[in-house]
């Protein structure tokens, strides 16, 4: 009779991880670091658009800010916005593992928790300064 060893014993798919492992707060942080990570390509995508009409001059620029003050320009903007922070806090959450520092479960969760209330009161910081400048 063979005994199977802890490593044998995991699913080797991940199709079978909602049936043998439980959701964890940090394997959402990091899948949401990386779909922001994508999110920021767009947007920042859609900045430099807006800065190279406002460069072309007042016929080009008249075009595309119609569309960056209609609601759905606005909401793609907050987006990025919030995209940008969580990406920057979890950034520095993980500079802080690289060093070996904030593994520990309880640490890590609370760190976690951090990125994301962290990044709402930037986002909101931040375009409160926008719209009052």
């Amino acid at each position: 009779m063979t005994t199977k060893t802890p490593a044998q014993s995991r699913p080797l798919s991940p199709f079978m991880l909602g049936q043998y492992y439980r959701f964890q707060w940090t394997s959402l942080l990091s899948f949401g670091h990386r779909i922001t990570g994508i999110g920021l390509t767009f947007g920042t995508a859609l900045v430099a658009l807006w800065l190279i009409a406002l460069a072309s001059g007042v016929d080009t620029y008249g075009a595309v800010a119609p569309h960056l003050k209609a609601w759905y320009g606005q909401a793609l903007m907050f987006a990025w916005t919030w995209a940008l922070m969580y990406h920057l806090c979890n950034g520095i959450r993980h500079l802080f593992w690289d060093i070996g520092v904030g593994f520990e479960l309880k640490t890590a969760q609370r760190s976690g928790t951090f990125v994301v209330l962290g990044s709402i009161v930037l986002t909101v910081a931040a375009w409160a300064v926008a719209y009052i400048a």
